[in-house]
């Protein structure tokens, strides 16, 4: 479905503010009929540039946010995935496990910077009305 992002100079902020940990900016999209509503949003460490995440929630009307999808960097472990890049996807199979949708991850090697990540996810889900530069440019879609 495509969607198109309603506010593309979203502005960064530092959370929390008492001292702050990441900055972030939070971008809100909806599809080309206006029918269905998603968050988008960017967060960057500010003591570590391979700590981000960048991810795409869906908002329905009444109902909880899902996570759709999340593209981390290096900054952490998760399970196997040892310092690396890695997107994690929800999952009807997650999701019949009573975990969070979006708690299986695959490592990747198709962004290394939020700015790269921020460009796979845009083009993973079809997203217009911003920008961002692929860190890799000969990238395969999912």
């Amino acid at each position: 479905m495509r969607k198109r992002v309603a506010n593309p100079g979203a502005r960064w902020s530092e959370k929390p503010k008492k001292r702050p940990s990441h900055k972030q900016r939070n971008f809100q999209a909806a599809d080309l009929e206006g029918n269905h509503r998603f968050s988008i949003y960017q967060r960057q460490s500010l003591m570590d540039e391979s700590d981000f995440s960048c991810g795409i929630l869906y908002l329905p009307l009444g109902g909880p946010s899902l996570t759709l999808a999340r593209y981390n960097g290096q900054g952490h472990i998760h399970g196997d995935i040892a310092f690396r890049p890695h997107i994690h996807l929800s999952s009807e199979r997650a999701i019949a496990a009573g975990k969070k949708p979006e708690s299986e991850a695959e490592e990747t090697d198709l962004f290394e910077t939020l700015e790269g990540a921020l460009a796979c996810l845009i083009d993973d889900f079809h997203l217009s009305g911003i920008k961002a530069e692929p860190d890799n440019q000969g990238r395969l879609p999912l």
